[in-house]
């Protein structure tokens, strides 16, 4: 601005001493023509200067709002359920990924464990509802559960999830919620997981489906499942146990009336894959697993994902959600990119079992 005064001053002076010394037409027509050029070029300085202030403006502005995205701390509140090697996993996943997109300046985790209580869960939750956090993450379905009875505004995610629309209860699933929810799944292809058990043990009669029937979960994949195994011509009888209490007793039933059992996905059998083991190794008779970390402590095979995958996954949706503004409510649930037929060398070595050359052993720790 005083750039521009300087240069009306200098120009208005310059007029005012041509107009003084008019003393014919043409002097007075020059004067005029002077003064003509003065406020010509007045208004151009003006406007230039005024372009550049702007310009300068928003640039200001936009260099503010970089500054100000760039250094948003996001709150972020985990519930898990009980500590468990494929829930750590997927846990440690979501971390990793949060922190290598954003920065690990950037996002606070509040991880919680709930011992595999559903109450826990409700209280962990209804805490992070309370302290406003950003999202949060249900690691397992009494988490998925408790997070979508505790709030409808906060973002959710769930990992290790087998089947959201049976532990949402949504009946016209269409690959999305329509709510504040989405996530990852830990479901391995269930007609896949049959068709190995039948490449496995062929000549088998009855197949056993062993589960906690307080996981809804895992009565998904054993509904599902038996279709598929019925297909191939076996006969299934279900067992199911209320938790760990009456576990051994349940698992001592099927392994005298079962030639195979297949454990699902399940929580409460992983958490006592030794009780499980301590019936089936002794009495011959093998497990399929739904996951690794059960054929890890007693089964025999598995088509296995990765729990750190799915939770990165998830880390990477969240990311998607907090930073670029992704609708939750119409993001597809995500599913582990790849599976992998893995066996038990120790457990398959004792019962004598020979598999595929396309099945990979678990890694002992």
């Amino acid at each position: 601005m005083k750039k521009l005064l300087a240069v009306v001053t200098a120009l208005t002076m310059t007029a005012a001493v041509l107009g003084g010394c008019s003393g014919s037409g043409s002097s007075a027509s020059t004067a005029e023509s002077a003064a003509s050029e003065a406020q010509s070029s007045a208004e151009t300085a003006a406007a230039e200067e005024t372009a550049a202030d702007a310009g300068s403006a928003v640039e200001s502005t936009a260099a503010g709002d970089s500054a100000s995205g760039s250094d948003t701390v996001y709150h972020i509140g985990i519930c898990q359920l009980l500590q468990h090697e494929a829930l750590d996993q997927a846990t440690q996943g979501f971390k990793d990924a949060m922190v290598e997109l954003l920065g690990e300046d950037r996002v606070v985790f509040d991880e919680q464990n709930a011992s595999n209580d559903s109450a826990t869960c409700a209280t962990i939750i209804n805490q992070f509802v309370s302290e406003d956090v950003d999202l949060i993450l249900a690691n397992a379905t009494a988490s998925l559960q408790a997070a979508a009875q505790g709030t409808t505004e906060i973002p959710i995610l769930g990992t290790s999830i087998t089947d959201y629309a049976t532990a949402l209860g949504i009946s016209d699933w269409t690959g999305t919620t329509g709510a504040n929810i989405s996530g990852t799944s830990d479901l391995a292809p269930l007609d896949e997981q049959a068709a190995m058990l039948n490449e496995l043990f062929p000549d088998a009669q009855t197949v056993g489906l062993l589960y906690c029937s307080g996981e809804p979960n895992s009565i998904y994949q054993a509904d599902t499942i038996q279709g598929y195994l019925e297909d191939y011509g076996y006969t299934c009888e279900t067992f199911t146990f209320a938790d760990s209490n009456d576990l051994a007793s349940v698992v001592t039933n099927a392994a005298s009336a079962c030639d195979v059992i297949y454990v699902p996905t399940d929580n409460t059998a992983a958490a006592n894959t030794e009780v499980i083991n301590n019936v089936c190794l002794p009495a011959g008779v093998p497990i399929v697993a739904g996951e690794q970390g059960i054929c890890e402590g007693c089964g025999v095979a598995t088509l296995s994902i990765s729990y750190y995958d799915i939770g990165y996954k998830a880390g990477e949706m969240a990311v998607d959600i907090l930073e670029n503004g992704a609708d939750i409510s119409t993001m597809p649930i995500e599913y582990a990119p790849n599976v992998t037929k893995m066996y038990n060398e120790a457990i398959c070595s004792e019962l004598g079992i020979t598999v595929p050359d396309d099945y990979e052993p678990i890694p002992a720790e």
